[in-house]
């Protein structure tokens, strides 16, 4: 049984007891998160309900493990004979979760 779920503009594919990196959700490690966004279905059994554009009455429900931040990116920029530079870093923050489970109501 898994689902494609969408959450901070981006689509992921979860089964019970995985474990995403999406992007930063509110609240603190424990805490329980709820996916309304079911975009498709998928039980044991073969049968498939595919969303236009969200199935209704399918819902996953999560866990948040950790807060994290991603590694550093470096923007450099330089126009050459110019004395030009510009030097920005940038670190995403991003949530842990794992996948307890998917509920069809």
């Amino acid at each position: 049984m898994f689902a494609v779920i969408k959450t901070g503009g981006k689509q992921y594919r979860v089964a019970a007891n995985d474990v995403i990196t999406i992007a930063k959700l509110e609240g603190e490690a424990g805490t329980a998160v709820t996916f309304g966004e079911v975009l498709l279905y998928a039980d044991g059994e073969g049968a498939t309900q595919v969303g236009a554009p969200t199935v209704s009455g399918i819902s996953v429900a999560g866990e948040i493990v950790a807060q994290k931040r991603g590694p550093k990116i470096i923007a450099f920029k330089k126009r050459r004979r110019q004395n030009s530079r510009r030097k920005r870093g940038h670190r995403q923050d991003f949530t842990v979760v794992r996948v307890t489970g998917i509920s069809a109501a």
